[in-house]
């Protein structure tokens, strides 16, 4: 009981983290492309550099394996949150080109470092059966979240302008990340975790798995929706419709995943999602129907929850001293892609869009060959 219990709080601790950090990631979103082009008055140039500017922290993950020399990893977490919430809050007050810079770099940095410290929190408190459940939970709650968070803000929207909606939003991370500030879930009797980077050879498959999964992912992020935009004319109901959808289906399938995971082993489960993929990409590229193309959004929603597996084999085959470094490198590789694959996506989007999925199409048969690499024992050992 007393090792469940301890458990119990760290999954406390980490539930209320994730709301707070959902509840100001997913307001921040909405209502940037609003409050830059109305408030700001920024013109495509300007909202580039902001995106840019918010996966330079991504791309600076492994520097926190550097800051947990001088400070705890959940307190780190807790931090992380409040750090973000700030940045949230302050985009009112800063309602400049230069003013979102920074704003958006102070939540970016806040929002990738609670992740990392998210995933590398999870996989230590919690044991190979427990993990994958625990991951698909939280993925339910943060769907859930999302969809709370949006009707706040139609609501909020009759009343209150746009700095007051980000402050109240950003406000409630920030209240999130303080209360976690004070509590300590922690356990004394979990191996200590080395606080150096390195890169290890017998890690390459959940190197090589991350980096594909985030040029894959970039992809997605960058072109999907302006398919469906530039082409078949979705309009910003439609595109809310989807959200909606997608968050709805994540909050039941999020937790199956995770039992996916334990009954069938990582092979399979990166398998069937890499394989999907490849007729995803294939219809992004060759479809004619808009209907199609909306349920093409959709799935590919559902299955990136898919990579779940990638975290949970890396649980499985690294030494639990190696949790937090692994994390760090593998939150640092995930997000190469993001500096090159949206640049080139868009050169060749000029000459042929079919082309970019085409590419990602390859990706995913890259991806989906890395994964045959999986050791099946691994599920083997899991029902055992």
């Amino acid at each position: 009981m007393p090792d469940q219990y301890k458990k119990r709080r760290m999954y406390l601790f980490l539930l209320v983290l994730t709301v707070g950090s959902c509840i100001g990631f997913q307001g921040w979103r909405t209502l940037l492309n609003n409050f830059g082009v109305e408030v700001v008055g920024l013109d495509g140039l300007g909202m580039g550099v902001v995106q840019s500017v918010r996966e330079v922290p991504g791309f600076l993950s492994l520097l926190a394996i550097y800051v947990i020399l001088i400070i705890r990893e959940h307190r780190l977490a807790a931090l992380s949150v409040a750090v973000m919430g700030m940045g949230v809050a302050m985009v009112g007050l800063l309602p400049s080109l230069s003013g979102l810079v920074f704003t958006t770099l102070l939540m970016s940095f806040g929002f990738h470092y609670f992740e990392t410290m998210n995933q590398s929190l999870t996989l230590q408190y919690f044991d190979r059966s427990e993990a994958p459940l625990v991951f698909g939970r939280m993925r339910s709650v943060y769907a859930l979240t999302n969809i709370a968070v949006g009707g706040a803000i139609y609501v909020m929207a009759r009343f209150l302008g746009y700095a007051e909606m980000l402050a109240v939003l950003g406000g409630a991370a920030v209240a999130a990340g303080l209360w976690a500030f004070t509590r300590d879930p922690t356990r004394a009797d979990l191996p200590p975790q080395r606080k150096k980077m390195a890169l290890k050879r017998q890690y390459w498959l959940f190197y090589a798995l991350t980096f594909m999964g985030g040029a894959r992912r970039q992809v997605f992020v960058a072109f999907a929706v302006f398919l469906l935009v530039e082409k078949f004319g979705f309009t910003i109901q439609h595109i809310t419709m989807l959200f909606v959808i997608n968050n709805v289906l994540n909050y039941f399938a999020s937790p199956l995943i995770g039992k996916g995971i334990n009954r069938w082993g990582e092979r399979v489960v990166l398998s069937l999602e890499y394989s999907v993929l490849v007729f995803v990409f294939l219809g992004y590229a060759y479809t004619d129907n808009s209907v199609v193309a909306g349920v093409l959004y959709v799935a590919d929603n559902i299955f990136f929850n898919f990579s779940m597996g990638i975290k949970t084999f890396y649980q499985k085959i690294a030494d639990p001293r190696d949790i937090a470094s692994g994390m760090t490198m593998g939150f640092t590789i995930n997000h190469i892609a993001a500096v090159f694959i949206p640049v080139m996506g868009g050169l060749v989007w000029i000459a042929d869009y079919r082309a970019v999925f085409l590419a990602a199409v390859g990706m995913s048969l890259v991806s989906l060959f890395l994964s045959q690499l999986i050791p099946g024992q691994l599920a083997r050992q899991q029902r055992g």
